[in-house]
C-alpha cells in the first residue's frame, strides 16, 4: 500500500473514506473553498424534510478548545443553512440540531477559519461560533428544549473527509475519549507510564493527548516490522507519563536473533531523541525528559545488513528512566530476501533517511577549490594568497595580502594588513599587561585544510590558556581563556587591532552601513541589534572580526532575529560596560574591542572567544562570471536558450520543486527537466536552504519529536495546516497559497543539516543538480563547507549563488547581508542582493562593500526594480531573466560583441586604472582587450555634468591620435553616439555610459 494514501484511511467507527466517496452525491462535492468552509467536514444523510434533525459528529478532535470553534451546515443545494443548534461540543463529539427543509446529503463543517494578513506570511483565526437560528425555530423544532432534543429524527453519519489526503487527521489524530482514557488507565492502575509501539506508517502526531487506536489496542505489546535487506528501518515507541513527569529517559537495545544463528547486532539499532552526532560531526547525548500528561514519541531505528539471511528477527527495546522499572518492548522484523535500493532512501515516506541525521558525509579537513593547504613554517603559517605570522601569544603579529588590486591575481610584494600585532591587553592599577608567552606557538596539522595550536600564557594577574586553529580559506578561531589566581580589580579587558592606515579604507557592521571607515567611532553591546563584529579593509585585504560568547548559538535571520537573536557575549558585553571603538590615529587605524571595569574571585574564569577572517578569500574571474548567465525562473528550456541564458535557477512552488527546502517529491519530473538541459548545453540550481521546512516533508511528525533541536521554539499560528496538525510551538514561515505549502522555522544549527548533506548528495548522484540557489539561508561555514565539499566531489561544474534580501533592518537587527554571510563567501560562486537594497541613494563605496562583493573574491548581479544598469557595469553586474525592473539581453549582446569574456576587468578601485575620470562621483571601469577598451562610466553626480577621461594609452596598448570612442546604441541603456578621446563626455545623474576604445 502506497503510504501517501494513509491520511485518508482513517478508523471511524461508521464507514471507510472510500464508502464516503460513494455516498456522495453530485450536490456535495468532493472539493470545496477551505477558505470559506475550512478543511473538515462530515456528511451526513437526511432521509426526508423536517422541521429539524439530530446528528452526533463522532470527530475526535485534536483542537484545544472545540467548543469555541464554528460549524457550518450546508444543505444539498450547496446553501448554508441558518437554523443550527449547537447541543453539545465537546472533543470527543459534536451534537448539533439543524433544519433540513430537503432530504438528501448535508456537509457539516466544523474547523471553518479566516485568513488575514501577507499572503506568504498569513494570519488564520478560526471562525467562533455563531448564533442567529430564528428563536422562532428554535421553539417551534424543540431544538432547545432538552426534553424534545432526543425525539427529534437522526441523520445518518455518511463519514469524515478533508479538503484533500494531506489536510485529513490521520488515526493518529484521532484522541481517545476521556472513557476510553479512563479504563486505559483502570486496566494499568499502578503505571507511572504506558508504553505503545508503532511503525513508521503511523507516525506519531500528538504530544498532549493519545490516539483512539491506543485506547482500544492497550499499552505494551509487541513491534512487528518487516524489511529488505540492506533496509534501514525506522520505528516509534510513544511513552505516556501518564502520572508523574518522567525523568532521564533511556533506551537500550538487544541483538536481533534471526534464522540459523544469523543475527543483527544491537549496534545497528539507535534512538535519535537521546544524541547522535551533531551538524559538526561531534557525538552528544541529550537528556529526556517528560512532563506528566505529556506523550513523547521515541524514534528509532535498525540498519538491516545487505547480506542478512532471510527470515524472522527477535529481540527487544527496553525502556528506563529515573525511579521506573525497566520495560521490555519485544521487536520481531521479518527480512525478506529482496536487497533494498539505496538503503531504501529512493522513497522519502519509507523514512529510511532518518540515518542521514547522523551523518558526517564531508565532515573532514580536505581541501576546496581554489584553496590551498595550509602552510606551516613555524609560527609563519601560509594560504591561498595570504600570510599568518603568529605572535608568542598565538595572536597574529601580521598578516599580509599578496592579492592584486584587480582582484584577478597576486602582487609581486605582499601589503601587510598590520601597523603592529593584535593584543589582547589587561589593564589593571599596576598598569597594562599583554597576553603572551615565552615560547613560540606550536602548531599542529589536522589535515591540508586546517591547522591549530596552544598556548598557554599570561596577562598581567591573569593565566591565560588560548585554543586557535587556520583554516584554509582565511578563517581564524580563538577561545582565550583568562583565569584570576586570587581575587582581583580589573579596569579593562580589551581586544586591540593595530590596522594599517592605507588598508583601513572602508567598513561595514557594528550598526554602520558599507562606507570609508570612520575616523572615529563608538559602540556599545544591544541585543535588539544582530551585531558582533565588523569588517574593514581594502578591496585587496581586509579584516572581519566577531567577539563571541563561548556558548555561541547563530542567531535566526530573515525577518526572525528576534524569536532566537544574539546571546550576549558575557566577557566581552560585561553586563552593558563592553564595546568598540575605532579610531585613525597617524599611521595606525585602531580597533579596540573593550570590556570594562570588573571584580574576579579566585580561580574564576572568563572567555573571550574571537572569529577572524582575512579577506579577500579568493580571486575573481569576470570571464567566468560574464559567461554564466542567469535565468531565475522555471520555464521552457527552448525559450530561455534562446533569450541568451545558459543557467536556470528553479526556486520551490514550480512543478518540479514544489514544495519549499524540500525537493524530494518530483524526483522523475526534475531529473527529466535537467535532463533536458544538459542536452541543450545549460545547468541547472535549485533552491534548497533549509531555513524553514515544508510541511509536506514525511520527516516532520519525528523532526517534532526531537522538541527545538530542528524546529525553533515559537507561538505557533500560520497556515491552517500547521496549526491543525503540530503540537503548536514553532514559528510560522514562508506559506504558497497557490499550491498550500506552509514552512515552519529551522534552528539555526542542527542535525537537520546533516541530513540536509545527505539530501544534496542524493540529488547530485541521482537527480544531476549542477548546484544551489541559496536564499537568505539559516546555516553557517560549517554546513557551506561540506555544501561545496559534495557539489564539488559530484558534478563537474558546481555552481553557488546566494540572494539576499537587505536585513540592515530592525527585524533583522540591523545586520548587513554581506557580514551576515561573509562566512560562506569562500564556498560561494557570486551574489545576488537582492529584494530592499537601495541602488540609486547610495554611494560607490556602498556598492563595493554591502553589494559587489569583489572585496570578498566575488561577483554578483542586482535585484531591486533592475538595480541601476550603468552603476552595475562599473563593478561588473547586470540584473537577472526574466525579473521585472530590468532587461539585461541588450547588454548581454554588446557583451558578445565586444568579447568580454576575452577582456580583462580593471575596476574604478584599481590605483593605477588605465582609465580614470579625475573625479569620485563619476567612476570609470575598464574592459581591456588587445586592440580595444570597453569604458564602463556610472556618475553618483547629484545633477548632470561632464568627464573627460584620462587614459594611460601606452597600458592600453592604443595611441590617441589613432583612437576612436564610440557609444554603441543599446536598448533601453543607451542610444548610439561617437566622442573623440579628450571630449568632455555629457553624463545624466545617475547613469553613464558604455564606451568602446580602440
Amino acid at each position: 500500500m502506497d503510504k501517501r494514501l494513509l491520511p485518508c484511511m482513517l478508523a471511524l467507527a461508521v464507514l471507510s473514506c472510500a464508502a464516503d466517496l460513494r455516498a456522495e452525491t453530485d450536490a456535495v462535492p468532493l472539493r470545496w473553498n477551505a477558505e470559506r468552509f475550512g478543511n473538515h467536514r462530515y456528511t451526513v444523510q437526511v432521509d426526508k424534510p423536517a422541521d429539524a434533525v439530530r446528528v452526533i459528529l463522532p470527530w475526535r478532535r485534536r483542537d484545544a478548545h472545540p467548543d469555541q470553534v464554528a460549524t457550518i451546515v450546508v444543505d444539498p443545494d450547496g446553501q448554508v443553512v441558518r437554523n443550527v443548534a449547537r447541543m453539545h461540543v465537546d472533543a470527543s463529539s459534536g451534537e448539533l440540531a439543524f433544519e433540513a427543509r430537503k432530504a438528501g446529503v448535508y456537509a457539516i463543517y466544523y474547523q471553518p477559519y479566516i485568513t488575514t494578513g501577507h499572503p506568504n506570511y498569513p494570519t488564520v483565526t478560526y471562525r467562533a461560533p455563531t448564533h442567529d437560528a430564528d428563536p422562532k425555530w428554535l421553539q417551534s423544532s424543540g431544538a432547545s428544549d432538552p426534553s424534545r432534543e432526543a425525539k427529534l429524527p437522526m441523520a445518518n453519519v455518511l463519514g469524515y473527509q478533508a479538503v484533500d489526503d494531506f489536510d485529513a487527521y490521520t488515526d493518529m489524530e484521532r484522541i481517545a475519549t476521556p472513557n476510553e482514557q479512563q479504563a486505559l488507565l483502570a486496566a494499568n492502575a499502578s503505571a507511572p507510564w504506558l508504553l505503545f509501539p508503532e511503525t513508521r506508517e503511523h507516525p506519531i502526531r500528538m504530544f498532549d493527548q493519545i490516539p483512539e487506536r491506543w485506547a482500544q489496542r492497550g499499552a505494551g505489546g509487541s513491534l512487528t516490522d518487516d524489511a529488505l535487506r540492506g533496509e534501514y528501518l525506522s520505528f516509534q515507541v510513544g511513552a505516556w507519563a501518564v502520572r508523574a513527569a518522567i525523568h532521564d529517559v533511556h533506551v537500550t537495545f538487544g541483538d536481533l536473533r534471526g534464522p540459523d544463528g544469523a543475527s543483527i547486532p544491537s549496534s545497528a539499532m539507535t534512538c535519535f531523541n537521546l544524541g547522535g552526532i551533531d551538524y559538526a560531526g561531534k557525538p552528544f547525548d541529550t537528556r529526556l525528559d517528560i512532563a506528566q500528561g505529556r506523550v513523547q514519541p521515541l524514534w528509532m531505528g535498525v540498519a538491516i545488513p545487505d547480506n542478512a539471511k532471510a527470515g524472522v528477527y527477535r529481540g527487544t527495546v527496553t525502556l528506563q528512566a529515573d525511579g521506573v522499572p525497566a520495560q521490555q518492548i519485544p521487536l520481531t522484523i521479518t527480512v525478506d530476501a529482496k536487497e533494498a535500493v539505496a538503503h531504501g532512501d529512493d522513497d522519502p515516506f519509507k523514512l529510511t533517511r532518518l540515518r542521514w541525521l547522523n551523518s558526517t558525509l564531508a565532515q573532514n579537513n580536505d581541501l576546496v577549490k581554489p584553496f590551498t593547504a595550509v602552510t606551516v613554517h613555524g609560527p609563519q603559517l601560509g594560504i591561498l594568497g595570504r600570510d599568518i605570522q603568529l605572535a608568542p601569544s598565538g595572536l597574529p603579529a601580521q598578516i599580509d595580502s599578496r592579492f592584486d588590486e584587480r582582484m584577478t591575481g597576486f602582487a609581486n610584494t605582499p601589503m601587510p594588513l598590520l601597523a603592529g600585532p593584535i593584543q589582547l591587553l589587561v589593564q589593571d592599577a599596576q598598569g597594562t599587561h599583554a597576553l603572551t608567552a615565552q615560547t613560540t606557538p606550536e602548531v599542529k596539522i589536522d589535515g591540508p585544510a586546517k591547522v591549530h595550536w596552544q598556548v598557554d600564557g599570561k596577562a598581567g594577574p591573569l593565566q591565560g590558556n588560548v585554543q586557535a586553529s587556520l583554516e584554509a580559506d582565511g578563517t581564524l578561531i580563538y577561545s582565550i581563556a583568562l583565569t584570576a589566581a586570587k581575587a582581583i580589580s580589573l579596569d579593562d579587558i580589551r581586544l586591540a587591532i593595530p590596522l594599517s592606515n592605507h588598508v583601513a579604507q572602508y567598513e561595514l557592521g557594528l550598526g554602520r552601513t558599507g562606507d570609508h571607515a570612520p575616523a572615529d567611532f563608538s559602540w556599545k553591546w544591544n541585543v535588539q541589534n544582530n551585531q558582533d563584529g565588523a569588517w574593514i579593509g581594502a578591496v585587496n585585504g581586509g579584516l572581519e572580526f566577531h567577539l563571541r560568547d563561548e556558548h555561541y548559538r547563530r542567531p535566526l535571520n530573515t525577518n526572525f532575529y528576534h524569536d532566537q537573536p544574539l546571546i550576549m557575549p558575557s566577557s566581552w558585553d560585561n553586563g552593558g560596560h563592553g564595546g568598540v571603538t575605532m579610531k585613525r590615529v597617524d599611521t595606525q587605524y585602531r580597533i579596540d574591542a573593550f570590556s570594562g571595569p570588573r571584580n574576579l574571585a579566585a580561580g574564576q574564569t572568563l572567555h573571550y572567544d574571537i572569529v577572524m577572517r582575512v579577506t579577500p578569500f579568493k580571486t575573481i574571474h569576470p570571464a567566468e562570471h560574464f559567461a554564466e548567465r542567469y535565468y531565475h525562473a522555471y520555464a521552457d528550456l527552448d525559450q530561455i536558450k534562446a533569450q541568451g541564458a545558459n543557467v536556470v535557477n528553479i526556486h520551490h512552488a514550480t512543478p518540479i520543486n514544489p514544495w519549499i527546502n524540500y525537493p524530494f517529491l518530483e524526483p522523475e519530473k526534475m531529473r527529466a527537466y535537467i535532463d533536458a538541459a544538459h542536452q541543450r548545453g545549460m545547468e541547472v540550481k535549485i533552491y534548497d536552504t533549509i531555513r524553514e521546512l515544508s510541511d509536506r516533508a514525511p520527516e516532520l511528525p519525528m523532526l517534532e519529536s526531537l522538541g527545538h533541536e530542528v524546529i525553533s521554539a515559537g507561538s505557533g499560528g500560520g497556515f491552517s495546516w500547521l496549526q491543525e496538525h503540530l503540537d503548536g510551538d514553532y514559528i510560522a514561515a514562508w506559506h504558497v497559497p497557490e499550491n498550500r505549502d506552509a514552512a515552519v522555522i529551522d534552528a539555526g544549527q542542527s542535525r537537520w543539516h546533516n541530513y540536509y548533506i545527505e539530501g544534496l548528495d542524493w540529488l547530485a548522484r541521482n537527480i544531476g543538480i549542477d548546484g544551489l540557489y541559496l536564499d537568505d539561508v539559516a546555516y553557517d561555514r560549517v554546513t557551506m563547507k561540506r555544501v561545496r565539499k559534495v557539489l564539488q566531489a559530484r558534478r563537474p561544474h558546481p555552481l553557488i549563488d546566494l540572494h539576499s534580501a537587505s536585513q540592515f533592518d530592525a527585524r533583522d537587527g540591523y545586520i548587513n547581508s554581506a557580514l551576515l554571510y561573509m562566512e560562506l563567501f569562500p564556498y560561494i560562486d557570486r551574489l545576488w542582493f537582492g529584494e530592499e537594497f537601495d541602488y540609486q541613494h547610495t554611494s560607490p563605496a556602498y556598492w563595493l562593500t554591502e553589494i559587489s562583493g569583489i572585496p570578498y573574491g566575488l561577483m554578483g548581479e542586482m535585484l531591486q526594480g533592475g538595480g541601476n544598469p550603468w552603476r552595475g557595469m562599473v563593478f561588473g553586474m547586470t540584473n537577472r531573466l526574466p525579473w521585472t525592473g530590468g532587461d539585461p539581453r541588450e547588454l548581454w549582446k554588446q557583451w558578445d560583441a565586444f568579447g568580454i569574456e576575452q577582456a580583462d576587468m580593471i575596476g574604478w578601485w584599481v590605483h593605477d586604472a588605465p582609465v580614470k575620470t579625475g573625479r569620485d562621483d563619476v567612476l570609470a571601469t575598464s574592459y581591456v582587450r588587445k586592440g580595444k577598451t570597453m569604458i564602463a562610466l556610472a556618475s553618483w553626480a547629484p545633477g548632470k555634468t561632464t568627464v573627460t577621461l584620462q587614459v594611460d594609452w601606452k597600458a592600453l596598448g592604443l595611441k590617441s591620435g589613432q583612437a576612436t570612442l564610440v557609444a554603441p546604441a543599446i536598448a533601453g541603456f543607451q542610444p548610439a553616439a561617437t566622442f573623440k578621446p579628450g571630449d568632455a563626455i555629457p553624463v545624466e545623474p545617475g547613469k553613464g555610459w558604455l564606451l568602446v576604445l580602440q
